[in-house]
């Protein structure tokens, strides 16, 4: 073959070859440029899941503050929602709106017809009337309506209802529609007021109207369960109350989209006086209503908490009935929607404390609390009395150190001793310190207990060595954050029928530790509102008030030497776990009150230097504590804490529905 022929045919082949090569190549490109794309999509798709599940609890809570706008037609409930969020923080925001469907699904739970016709066919052993006290002013036709049905509706029969009338002459309708009520019922009394007296003195003109043995009150927009009289009855029957209150839930626009259930204490009179959480629904004697007097114009906007306050004083049993028997309706105008609605009825209940405290030989300033209608009395502190600070301690001097040194330096009541409990500490530099403290601190003792641990038999050790009439027990592992700590204790401490008062307790991180000890969380006791947020709220505000607990923990208690005698200090067989629980609980049999108080405020770096219960040996003795508690504490445990309620979980410590 020529060799111009060879040529042009390896030409040829090296073409095609190079056709063959960048086929392959454009194919390999395509099949990459799709790899490529999918790999992009399955980015997008995977950073679109990813934002979705991130901002899912944001969507979620928006969700929920649009529903609820929706409901009331206020955007104060929109920014009362924010309000939270900012407050209390996302977690506790979700638990929140988790709290607010479950109320939904419990309030559609209403009682079968079996269950009402039996209530109705049910013989009391008294037959007594309830007189039910409505002050009507020009009442929406539509709420008036519900609300008459609601008390028409109530399976004990043995009623009244007293509506006195202060609309305006515009308000004509108010009128006609109850008296097309009264023609139908007879057990409905209506009575046009010539004038609008104001709330209180309305209220009073039904209570002239009102024939019945006990009194009930119902405001014009709100609604009550069918069974409410019923369980009112029952618990004056069985129990001979002369002041009933029950649990109580709003609602906008029906109760089967009701939230924010308040189950409330049995009563707490120091939580009576951080806010009226008694309020709704609240029934009392016709001989108690005599007693106290009605209600008082001079504190309308919170006359009903001036009531409740007096009637409290006078009423020899009280009674909470632990159920949702009252539906208070948030409207623009309601203060169930926004305290803002009736900005005078915090200066009237400011008022009505002063008033209160003076009638139970107790002095203090009334102060407006850290929320809207919640108020924080500070006490007088009567003279200028010696505390002492008992502080067990083994070895870890820098803890022991951290604890001191907040206390000397922080501390703004300055008439204190602290006394350490030495335990059989094994480094040099524990006795180097001890020496070094003492030195540096006039009011600083050591006392040595050279014994096994055994917190009771500790603290009861050093009490012959206190010099105070006032003993707070202290961990070595507590850092004091309120300079006022003491004053704040002290205040509470001094009343009479005062047994011990518990501080406001920090983790590191700023998370809660102690707000409080609740009877039988666990089996045994847990503490109120752990893991919160500092700073947040809490359960219908609780987190931010004084209040009556069965119980405090003695990481950061005080107790008046005399309650210290007269109930025997520790027990000693709670070497480790529940001493302090047991303590507050004989001091509550003594017939004394315990407090806690979230103006006393520290970190708790919890049992660093005892150590976990990691041991076969101390998990041991743990049982046998928990075994003595659930033996001597049975009847209470069984029934239950009184400042809790049993709708609430005994699994977790963040009062979530049981």
């Amino acid at each position: 073959m020529p060799k111009k022929n060879r040529s042009v045919a390896y030409t040829k082949k090296k073409m095609e070859r190079l056709r063959v090569a960048c086929a392959k190549l454009q194919r390999e490109n395509t099949e990459l440029r799709a790899r490529i794309e999918l790999l992009e999509l399955q980015k997008n798709t995977l950073e679109r899941s990813e934002f979705w599940r991130a901002t899912k609890p944001f969507r979620a809570i928006l969700d929920f503050c649009k529903r609820m706008l929706a409901k009331t037609r206020a955007g104060a409930v929109l920014r009362r929602g924010m309000a939270y969020l900012k407050q209390n923080g996302l977690r506790a925001t979700l638990r929140r709106i988790l709290e607010y469907r479950r109320a939904e699904k419990r309030v559609r739970l209403t009682l079968s017809p079996q269950e009402l016709d039996a209530q109705r066919a049910f013989v009391f052993p008294r037959r007594l009337k309830i007189s039910i006290l409505v002050p009507l002013y020009n009442t929406p036709i539509a709420f008036l309506r519900e609300m008459i049905r609601s008390v028409q509706v109530q399976t004990y029969a043995a009623w009244e209802l007293c509506l006195a009338d202060g609309s305006d002459a515009t308000h004509a309708d108010v009128e006609a529609a109850v008296r097309t009520f009264s023609r139908r019922d007879t057990r409905i009394h209506y009575r046009r007021l010539t004038q609008n007296l104001g709330i209180s003195e309305n209220t009073n003109a039904c209570m002239q109207m009102a024939t019945g043995d006990y009194f009930a009150l119902l405001d014009h927009d709100d609604l009550l369960h069918p069974s409410a009289l019923f369980e009112v009855m029952r618990a004056i029957c069985e129990r001979d109350a002369d002041l009933i209150y029950t649990d109580e839930i709003t609602f906008s626009k029906s109760i089967r989209h009701a939230y924010s259930p308040h189950h409330k204490p049995d009563f707490s009179p120091d939580l009576l006086r951080s806010y009226n959480y008694i309020c709704h629904l609240t029934v009392f004697s016709r001989a108690l209503a005599a007693r106290v007097g009605g209600f008082r114009s001079a504190f309308n906007g919170s006359q009903d908490y001036d009531l409740i306050l007096r009637l409290s004083e006078a009423a020899e049993r009280i009674v909470h009935i632990p159920k949702i028997l009252y539906y208070w309706r948030a409207h623009r105008a309601s203060v169930a929607s926004s305290v803002a609605a009736k900005p005078y009825a915090l200066t009237a209940a400011r008022m009505a404390l002063e008033e209160h405290l003076e009638r139970v030989g107790l002095r203090g300033e009334v102060l407006d609390g850290r929320i809207p209608s919640t108020y924080r009395i500070r006490y007088f502190i009567e003279g200028r009395p010696l505390i002492s600070i008992v502080i067990p301690n083994m070895d870890h001097a820098d803890i022991l150190s951290r604890c001191i040194d907040s206390i000397q330096k922080r501390s703004t009541y300055r008439n204190f001793e602290i006394l350490i409990v030495e335990n059989n500490s094994r480094k040099k530099e524990t006795a180097r310190y001890y020496a070094s403290a003492c030195r540096r601190y006039s009011n600083v003792r050591v006392i040595r207990w050279a014994h096994e641990f055994n917190y009771s038999k500790i603290n009861n050790f050093a009490l012959p060595y206190v010099k105070g009439d006032y003993v707070i027990f202290l961990n070595n592992d507590v850092e004091i954050l309120t300079p006022s700590w003491m004053q704040e204790l002290l205040m509470l401490g001094q009343r009479p029928d005062v047994g011990a008062v518990g501080m406001m307790l920090y983790y590191p991180d700023d998370t809660v530790q102690h707000a409080g000890v609740i009877l039988g969380i666990g089996g045994v006791a847990g503490h109120s509102h752990k893991y919160y947020r500092r700073g947040a709220y809490g359960y219908m505000s609780r987190m931010a008030l004084v209040q009556n607990l069965s119980a405090v923990t003695a990481a950061a208690m005080m107790v008046r030497r005399a309650v210290l005698d007269e109930v025997g200090g520790f027990d000693p067989r709670f070497a480790v776990a529940f001493n302090d629980v047991d303590l507050c609980m004989r001091i509550r049999r003594a017939g004394y009150l315990n407090l806690f108080t979230p103006f006393a405020e520290a970190y708790h770096y919890e049992s660093k230097s005892r150590g976990a219960e990691d041991t076969p040996e101390k998990q041991v003795r743990f049982r046998g504590e928990v075994a003595l508690f659930e033996e001597r504490w049975q009847a209470e445990l069984a029934a239950g804490d009184p400042y809790y309620n049993p709708n609430l979980t005994l699994r977790h410590e963040d009062f979530r529905l049981r």
